[in-house]
C-alpha cells in the first residue's frame, strides 16, 4: 500500500533513542527524508548514521526542545537540508515519577517543558512552512497517563496538554491542509523503560489489565505514526489513538 510519504521531509523529536528512533526509522523506509532531533549527541548521530547505512535518507540535528533558538535552528536546517518540512512528531519527553508531596518542582518543570513546551515551539517552528504548501501532519506522541496515572502527575499533566493542544490546532489549521493528532501509547518495552527499576512490576500489571498479553513494541507505536501521517489519513485530524493493547484503565 502507498502510504504517499515519498520526498515528505519529518522531523521526529527525541529520536535518538526508543519510540522515536523507531519511528523516524519507519517514516524513512516509506521514502520519507527524516531528521534526527534529540539533545543526546552521541545517539542522535548513530540513529541516524544507522539509517544512512541502510540507504535512507537521514539528516541529524542536536539541540534542546526547550529553547526557541534551538528549535528555528533545527527547522531551518531541516528546510535548508531537504528543501521544506512536511511532518512534526513531538515525541521528545520522559518522566521523572514521584508522589505529589515528594514531587519537586525542578522535576515538575522539566517534564512540562520538554513534553509540552517543546511541543508548542516545534509546532509554531513548522508550521508556516506547512500552511505556505498547504500540507502538513503533527502528530503529538501522548499516553494512556493522559487518563490519569499515579506518581506521574507531572507527566499525565503534559501529556493530556498534548492532546488539548492538538484538538485545538486541528481547529485551527484544517482550512490549511494541516491535520493534528495524538497517538496515546501504553506499556511499550523500550530502553528507558526497562532500565525502571519498577519495570516487572509495570509490565505485570500491564499484562492483567491489557486484552492483547504481550508487551507493546516501538514499532507497534511507529506504526501508528506512519499511518497518521499518510495521505491515507487526510481526513482524521484532532483524534487520540490509543496503542494500550487494549487497555483504557
Amino acid at each position: 500500500m502507498d502510504l504517499g510519504l515519498k520526498d515528505k521531509v519529518a522531523i521526529v523529536t527525541g529520536s535518538g533513542r526508543g519510540l522515536g528512533a523507531a519511528t523516524a526509522r519507519r517514516l524513512a523506509q516509506e521514502g520519507a527524508k527524516v531528521v534526527v532531533a534529540d539533545i543526546l549527541r552521541a545517539e542522535a548521530e548513530a540513529t541516524a548514521a544507522k539509517l544512512r547505512a541502510e540507504g535512507l535518507l537521514s539528516h541529524c540535528v542536536i539541540g534542546d526542545i526547550t529553547k526557541a533558538a534551538d528549535v528555528q535552528r533545527l527547522v531551518d536546517e531541516t528546510v535548508a537540508t531537504f528543501g521544506g518540512v512536511h511532518i512534526l512528531v513531538n515525541n521528545a519527553g520522559f518522566p521523572r515519577d514521584n508522589y505529589l508531596v515528594k514531587m519537586s518542582e525542578e522535576d515538575w518543570d522539566l517534564v512540562i517543558y520538554v513534553m509540552l513546551k517543546g511541543a508548542f515551539l516545534a509546532t509554531k517552528a513548522v508550521m508556516p512552512h506547512m500552511i505556505k504548501q498547504g500540507w502538513g501532519r503533527v502528530i503529538n506522541i501522548s499516553s494512556r497517563a493522559h487518563l490519569g496515572s499515579p506518581t506521574q502527575a507531572n507527566y499525565s499533566a503534559a501529556k493530556a496538554g498534548l492532546i488539548g493542544m492538538a484538538k485545538a490546532l486541528a481547529k485551527e489549521e484544517g482550512r490549511f491542509g494541516v491535520t493534528v493528532n495524538c497517538i496515546a501509547p501504553g506499556v511499550i518495552e523500550t530502553e528507558m523503560v526497562q532500565t525502571l527499576p519498577t519495570y516487572e512490576t509495570i509490565k505485570e500489571q500491564a499484562m492483567k489489565m491489557q486484552s492483547i498479553k504481550r508487551v507493546g513494541q516501538p514499532e507497534d507505536i511507529a506504526d501508528a505514526v506512519v499511518f497518521l501521517a499518510s495521505e491515507r489519513a487526510g481526513f482524521i485530524s484532532g483524534e487520540v489513538l490509543h496503542v494500550t493493547g487494549g487497555r483504557y484503565g
